[in-house]
């Protein structure tokens, strides 16, 4: 670009042909280029945006995610109030309100426009001189939450109106809703993540679009469909409801596709059975069929009562609910290992569709529920959704009905079924050998920050477990050349080309191993801290939960507690009181020293010296990770994924295969020597040479973690003279016990 006008219209002529192209995909759902054609200008126009942020507008289609996270939603006053529908909930109904119409206007009959009522969230719209200004809720129909920011980031609303012919103000109204697909989509990854899914896409769609940071917002593909009109300015360009539909359209606002011009009554009832038996089949949900008066200058005589046009109204559908017994629970494996819940039902006819199974989530959706087997319960389906039991009728429960149990054991492999404390999700730990999760397993494995198996890509390992080729990652490395020439779209060349990448493969590092074997939560900065802590496999696979953890203080004691206590100490002096100590510490009434937490306090610290030397923080219970990204949860995933036999023998397997790493690298050691006891942990107990607080200093300026109990995860605990319970506890459980001689021999050896 050489002139700054030619810069100028190529930046223009970028928007325009995007703007149009996001037309074509949004709203008339008929692209007119490949996706890698728009990515190529959307590049175009990023990279010149990027090079002179001076020109970038707020309506450029690169700024669908620029805001930053709102601490609140402001007011928004509508301009004309957002008013409900009144609704039908029979053909009767529909009939009486279509002979209201027909007196009122003196008319043998109505035209309506007629189109889906969607279930999700009422939108206005403001658009002046052609750009989006404003988004906002329907809320009580005068005052509504702006929500610019997050309606921006939905791809098929239009920053800016195309054609001419816009005016000059308008205020365009309509539906925001979650298609069904992207809903199931995002209903999973909630229950992957262990978090709390949305109950129906209504609600997906309301909890998404209100999400103070746009950036969720824009990660949920939320739709929209525009049915009409508030606040315009200038001459309409149509006199019909059909006429100012397509202007809409026209400008490059979203509206139905299957809004249609009906006649009279018949044709009101006609259309509403045709759109029942396809309500299953639509990609969203709705709950009933909007009509309105299609002559504008006859809405304008209607008017309007109360809160309700007189010239509208939806005809909803029944609820897609009925009711059936619980026959069983199963629980199926997710190709991640989740271990879900699914109730077998009594069949029964629901939207059109007989259903004999539905999903429970997971068990606390079974706790919250109470479902028992046996139970008559709700059943709900929409549209293609996975159906679900509702709720329970808790009076209709046979005296047999059993409570649900989560099965201690895989039902596929047998392997056990692990629930850390605070996780919603439970799920099978035998990852490397579960044949429901062998396809996720091995794409892990082969993947490129794993042991980067170039060529190992889904199409061929599906074939490979598919052909009952593959059944653990081991079973790659005895592969032969003839068996994968015979694969599909896998010559000579290519069988050739990923042995030797097999091979290549074999020399990896300890971090990346540890990852490839895929254990739940373990990630590769996780993977990396493991390595650096552990010396080897081995010693990793043997350890414990409370391996990877280390705890300070007493549990039980606050840090008010721990205050006071000190507080008394000091006042008590340097001789022991009388008679028992632990009575003598009941006597002092502080709150949270009772019966439970004084033997705890006397078993970490002892003796009267070692209580008069603690600290409120040598006190207070707090616990901590010995591993960077491992606290109690990691730690629960990765002790069962190694306690499972077969997942040992794959290990073993792989390691005989000739997968192997190299020692240290210099930086490592270089840390390390810097470090010298980075990693170690050390209680110090008893009287010193040197003031405690010196020595504690020194230990974590050499890497070391100094606590105030001994626990199995001590590696020295430091004992001086008069040391009491710690150094006994150090003793029983087999902790290396140095003086400060020792201490000193420790150093000069590292």
């Amino acid at each position: 670009m050489t002139g700054e006008g030619e810069l100028a219209a190529r930046l223009d002529a970028l928007r325009r042909q995007l703007r149009h192209h996001d037309y074509r995909y949004y709203v008339l759902d008929d692209p007119e280029i490949p996706d890698s054609e728009y990515d190529r200008l959307l590049r175009e126009l990023q990279s010149l945006e990027a090079a002179h942020p001076g020109l970038i507008t707020p309506d450029s289609p690169t700024q669908r995610v620029g805001a930053e996270p709102l601490s609140s939603f402001a007011e928004a006053i509508h301009r004309q109030p957002m008013l409900s529908l009144q609704n039908a909930m029979d053909e009767a109904e529909m009939r009486a309100f279509d002979e209201r119409l027909r007196r009122a206007l003196g008319v043998e009959r109505v035209a309506y426009v007629a189109e889906p009522k969607l279930d999700g969230l009422a939108i206005s719209l403001l658009y002046e001189d052609g750009r989006l200004v404003r988004g906002a809720t329907r809320g009580d129909g005068h005052r509504g939450e702006d929500v610019t920011a997050q309606v921006r980031t939905i791809r098929s609303i239009p920053l800016r109106l195309s054609g001419e012919d816009w005016p000059p103000l308008l205020e365009a109204r309509g539906e925001v809703f979650l298609p069904i697909a992207a809903f199931e989509a995002l209903n999973a990854r909630l229950r992957e993540a262990g978090g709390k899914t949305f109950k129906n896409p209504r609600n997906a769609a309301a909890g998404s679009l209100r999400q103070l940071d746009p950036k969720v917002t824009a990660e949920r593909p939320l739709a929209m469909f525009c049915y009409g009109f508030g606040a315009f300015e200038g001459e309409r360009p149509a006199a019909t409801q059909s006429g100012m539909l397509a202007a809409l359209r026209r400008w490059g606002l979203p509206v139905s596709p299957e809004s249609k011009v009906v006649e009279g009554i018949d044709g009101c009832l006609a259309y509403h059975r045709a759109l029942a038996e396809r309500r299953d089949g639509l990609p969203y949900d709705i709950d009933g069929v909007v009509f309105k008066v299609e002559d504008l200058a006859a809405q304008e005589r209607l008017g309007f009562v109360t809160r309700e046009p007189r010239w509208a109204i939806a005809y909803k559908y029944p609820a897609q609910e009925a009711l059936t017994q619980v026959l069983a629970v199963e629980f199926q494996v997710g190709r991640t290992g989740a271990v879900t819940p699914v109730a077998r039902l009594a069949p029964v006819a629901v939207g059109g569709v007989t259903v004999s199974n539905a999903t429970l989530h997971n068990l606390d959706e079974v706790r919250r529920k109470d479902v028992h087997v046996g139970d008559t319960v709700y059943v709900r389906r929409a549209g293609d959704v996975i159906p679900e039991v509702v709720r329970v009728l808790p009076e209709r429960r046979p005296a047999e009905a059993q409570a649900v149990t989560l099965p201690s054991h895989c039902p596929v492999c047998g392997a056990d079924v692990v629930r850390p404390p605070g996780e919603v999700v439970a799920r099978c730990s035998g990852g490397l050998y579960c044949p429901a999760q062998r396809k996720e397993a091995l794409v892990h494995f082969a993947s490129r920050r794993a042991l980067d198996i170039e060529g190992l890509g889904d199409k061929l390992i599906e074939q490979l477990v598919d052909k009952g080729l593959v059944q653990d990652p081991a079973d790659l490395y005895g592969l032969s050349a003839e068996t994968l020439a015979g694969l599909e779209r896998m010559g000579e060349k290519s069988a050739q080309n990923l042995l030797a990448a097999l091979e290549k493969g074999k020399a990896t590092t300890f971090a990346r191993f540890i990852y490839a074997l895929g254990i739940r939560e373990v990630g590769e900065a996780t993977a990396a801290a493991l390595a650096g802590r552990f010396p080897d496999l081995e010693t990793l696979a043997a350890a414990r939960v409370e391996d990877f953890q280390q705890t300070h203080g007493v549990k039980g004691i606050s840090e008010r507690a721990a205050e006071r206590l000190c507080a008394r100490l000091a006042e008590a002096g340097d001789t022991p009181p009388d008679g028992d100590l632990a009575d003598w510490l009941a006597g002092l009434k502080i709150t949270g020293l009772n019966r439970t937490t004084i033997p705890r306090l006397l078993a970490a610290f002892g003796d009267w010296a070692a209580l008069r030397a603690a600290r409120p923080e040598d006190l207070i219970y707090r616990e901590g990770s010995l591993v960077e990204g491992v606290g109690p949860v990691v730690a629960t995933h990765i002790v069962s994924f190694f306690a499972q036999r077969h997942n040992r023998e794959v290990i073993d397997r792989l390691r005989a295969a000739g997968i192997h790493w190299p020692a240290p690298q210099p930086a490592a050691a270089a840390q390390a020597q810097a470090q010298p006891l980075a990693g170690k942990v050390f209680v110090i107990t008893g009287t010193l040479s040197r003031p405690r607080e010196a020595i504690k200093a020194e230990l974590e300026a050499l890497g070391a973690k100094v606590t105030g109990s001994v626990s199995g995860n001590t590696d020295y605990v430091l004992a001086g003279r008069d040391a009491g319970s710690k150094l006994e506890r150090a003793r029983a459980l087999g902790r290396a016990v140095i003086d400060e001689e020792g201490l000193a021999a420790l150093l000069e050896r590292r």
